[in-house]
């Protein structure tokens, strides 16, 4: 099985390509899905973070407290390369077991940090999702809140737009509309379809 890895910068539209994907009955395994599991209430790794981080991290409730952890790993780079220590090798493998019990010819894997965290060896494909930094702003701004300053902020601890573009295999273009989107991913299906038959 093909695996497909999609990655794009914050508020690029990667749940938008994911859903159009998953349309074609093509299995979907998402990155953030996985670590959010990796730390719900009673999961050993959500103890590991409390040891590690302290209990502040942990709600009345026994869940994460994402706000107070987010406000730590951003203000402190060894924290955030020791969340991620943690985080990270799980989350990969997690993601082969969830690969692994698919009867697909592929998969689309979201993975927002794919280029960060060096695993690009890990996807046979790299799919990127591109717009403009101005659409990345609107939409962040609309969906989350924050201040330019902040979405800025966060852009800037990601890869760059022109590294990231360097890896892909394929790009689509989400500064458009939805029907175009729709034929960019149609197309991609077809080839993704192609590539593991043997016919390119």
């Amino acid at each position: 099985m093909l695996k497909i890895g999609l990655t794009g910068g914050i508020g690029s539209g990667k749940s938008t390509i994911t859903d159009l994907f998953s349309q074609y009955n093509i299995p979907i395994i998402d990155a953030d899905t996985i670590a959010h599991q990796l730390v719900a209430p009673g999961q050993p790794v959500l103890k590991q973070l409390g040891h590690t981080f302290g209990s502040s991290i942990i709600n009345k409730d026994n869940s994460l407290n994402r706000a107070k952890l987010k406000d730590l790993i951003f203000s402190d780079p060894a924290k955030k390369t020791q969340l991620e220590t943690i985080l990270h090798p799980l989350i990969f493998q997690q993601m082969q077991l969830e690969c692994d019990k698919q009867n697909s010819v592929y998969s689309v894997l979201s993975i927002p940090l794919l280029i960060e965290t060096k695993m690009t060896a890990f996807v046979d494909q790299i799919l990127v999702v591109d717009c403009p930094v101005e659409t990345q702003i609107i939409r962040v701004k609309q969906r989350d809140q924050l201040s330019t300053e902040q979405i800025l902020s966060i852009i800037a601890s990601q890869t760059p737009r022109k590294t990231r573009l360097s890896y892909a295999d394929d790009i689509i273009d989400n500064s458009n509309s939805t029907t175009q989107l729709a034929e960019q991913v149609k197309k991609l299906h077809n080839k993704y379809l192609l590539l593991k038959s043997g016919d390119t």
